[in-house]
Order: C-alpha cells, then sequence, then structure tokens
C-alpha cells in the first residue's frame, strides 16, 4: 500500500466524519445515515492501514476518530444487571471450559509434582533438615502447632479476607504474566505446589497426613482449581504470543486478553467462596469428613458449572470474550 496515496484519497472522508461529530446541533436523517457510512469506512480504512502501512500518527488520529464515531452511533452503554447474569451464566464458563485443555493438564501435572515433592520430603531426613532445625519441625507439626492453628490464627471474617486477598493476587499474577512466554507463570505454579509439597511431607514424617488433609481439602479443592485454572489460562496467554495461528499476533492477543481479564474477574469470586470456606469451614469445630465434604460439594458444583454452563455456551459460539459490538472494528485480510 502506497500510504500517502491512501491518506489523499481518503482524507476528505475523515475530514467530514470529523465535522459531522463536532456538530453542535442534532444531525438531519441524512446527516446521521452518512455518519454511520463514514464510521464504517473509517473503521475499515484504519484496519487496512494498522495491517499493512503501520504509521503510528495515522493510527492515532483514526482512532480516536473511530472511538468518538463509535460513542456517536452506539450511544453510551451503561452495564446492568442483565449484562451481569449474561456473563456468570454465559461469558465466565465459556471461558473456562474453553480453555480446559490447558488448566485440566495445568491441574494434573502440578498435583503430582506436589506428591512427589511431599514424598520426597517426607521420606528424606536431610531434606527436613534443610527446611528447619527440629525443634522447629516438631512446633509446626505437633497436635495444636503452627499447621493446626493457622487456620484460626485470626477472627474468621478477616482471615477470610486476607486468604482472598493472597490467592486473587496469586490468580490475577498468572493471568497477567502469562503473556511473558508462560514462565513467570511456571514459577509461581512451582512455588504453589512447593509449599502444598514441604506440608505434605513434614505432616506425613510426623504421621499425622490425615490431620493436614482435613485441614486442607475442604478450601483447597476448591481454592487451587481456581489457581490451575488462571495457571492455565496464562499458559495459554503465553503460547499465543509464540503462536497466535491462523490470527494476527495483536488480535490473538487482544482476544485472549479481553477473555483473561472477564476470567480474573470470575476467579475473584471464585476465591471469595474457598476464602469464606477456609475462613469458617476448616478451623471450625465440625468432623473432618463434615468439613471435606463441604469442599468436595463446593468443588463438584463449580467443575458441574463449567461443565455444563461453559459447554452450552461454546457450543452457542461463546469464547468469553466481549460481544462482538464491543470490539475494535476490523476486516479479513488475504495472507
Amino acid at each position: 500500500m502506497d500510504l500517502d496515496v491512501f491518506v489523499s484519497a481518503h482524507r476528505a472522508e475523515w475530514d467530514r466524519l470529523d465535522a459531522l461529530l463536532r456538530r453542535q446541533r442534532r444531525l438531519s436523517g441524512a446527516e446521521t445515515d452518512e455518519l454511520v457510512a463514514l464510521y464504517q469506512r473509517t473503521a475499515t480504512h484504519l484496519s487496512q492501514i494498522r495491517s499493512t502501512a503501520p504509521d503510528p500518527q495515522l493510527i492515532g488520529r483514526l482512532t480516536q476518530l473511530v472511538a468518538r464515531a463509535r460513542s456517536a452511533v452506539t450511544g453510551t452503554r451503561r452495564a446492568s444487571w442483565r449484562d451481569v447474569t449474561r456473563f456468570l451464566t454465559h461469558g465466565f464458563p465459556a471461558a473456562v471450559y474453553r480453555s480446559r485443555h490447558w488448566w485440566v493438564p495445568t491441574a494434573v501435572l502440578s498435583t503430582l509434582v506436589a506428591v512427589l515433592l511431599g514424598w520426597w520430603i517426607g521420606t528424606h531426613p536431610e531434606v527436613q533438615a534443610g527446611i528447619g532445625a527440629p525443634a522447629e519441625l516438631r512446633e509446626l507439626t505437633r497436635p495444636g502447632g503452627e499447621y493446626e492453628t493457622y487456620y484460626s490464627s485470626n477472627p474468621a471474617a478477616s482471615f477470610a479476607a486476607q486468604v482472598w486477598t493472597n490467592n486473587a493476587q496469586a490468580a490475577a499474577l498468572c493471568l497477567i504474566l502469562g503473556a511473558f512466554l508462560c514462565l513467570p507463570v511456571i514459577w509461581i505454579l512451582f512455588q504453589n505446589m512447593l509449599n502444598i509439597g514441604v506440608g505434605i511431607g513434614l505432616m506425613s514424617s510426623a504421621d499425622r497426613l490425615d490431620v493436614f488433609l482435613g485441614l486442607i481439602l475442604p478450601h483447597g479443592l476448591l481454592e487451587l482449581t481456581a489457581v490451575f485454572v488462571a495457571a492455565g489460562t496464562g499458559l495459554r496467554l503465553g503460547w499465543t504470543v509464540i503462536d497466535p495461528g491462523p490470527r494476527t499476533r495483536r488480535a490473538a492477543l487482544a482476544e485472549e486478553g479481553r477473555a483473561a481479564l472477564g476470567m480474573a474477574i470470575g476467579l475473584a469470586l471464585v476465591l471469595f467462596v474457598s476464602g469464606a470456606i477456609e475462613g469458617f469451614v476448616t478451623p471450625s469445630g465440625l468432623p473432618t469428613w463434615a468439613r471435606v465434604t463441604i469442599g468436595v460439594v463446593a468443588e463438584a458444583a463449580f467443575l458441574a458449572y463449567v461443565w455444563v454452563l461453559g459447554r452450552r455456551a461454546v457450543a452457542e459460539g461463546g469464547t468469553g470474550d466481549v460481544d462482538s459490538a464491543e470490539r475494535s472494528a476490523s476486516v479479513p485480510l488475504a495472507a
């Protein structure tokens, strides 16, 4: 594309669109039709320039012009309860279900790593010695020790809020840092599995693994699933940078990034539930079987939610991305 020739051919249309947008009076019917047509053509021009002859200054001007025209054509849109309902029943479960090929293997491999680390630590006293002094380890694992009192160390409400904040931050980091070729996500995931592996190893060496599992399973099933979903989505986002497929890298990252943003909101709600369980159920006086049952029910409910609503939404064409009307305009281009 000869950019100078292209600009000369279409500048009058851009100037006319700008003039219509600056009108203080109400536009006539003919002028409104003209504005819509010019908006559509200018959006196409912007897409063509971005793809074939990127010029930062011209792209900036046309981006602002298209955004103003879009606002004039569509009007200001306000979020409603209908949007919230659609997100919870369509957008979020579709995004989670669509990325299942990433987060399910992530969950399986991560769990295997945690178990292997726990076995290694629990069967090798020299490794335990590197973690802490014998007196410190006894204080951690003894009845009424730090592993048990951790969950009742603060009032339930404040503890639940603290746990939710920490886990939401970890999930958000997985989603955000995934674009950096997956490496930060792998590191965050390993740190989480290492912490669990240390607990498994130390408590099993003290013959108290059942106590440890009784404490971690009520909230941990749902909590770890949320972390695995975030990590899998982050890995998918990182792989998009490496291999965007038939889409341009910009378009692929935009689509997956918007889906990841929605995922972060949905996972924050999931982690709120797991944080409430950790704050109110895990340290409660309920028998172990009752606490674990609550955790299993919460996990089963989330998986059913994803597989039933998510599969249905994906079958209807849902991707977890925003509606097509809210995306930047683009046109298909020949390779």
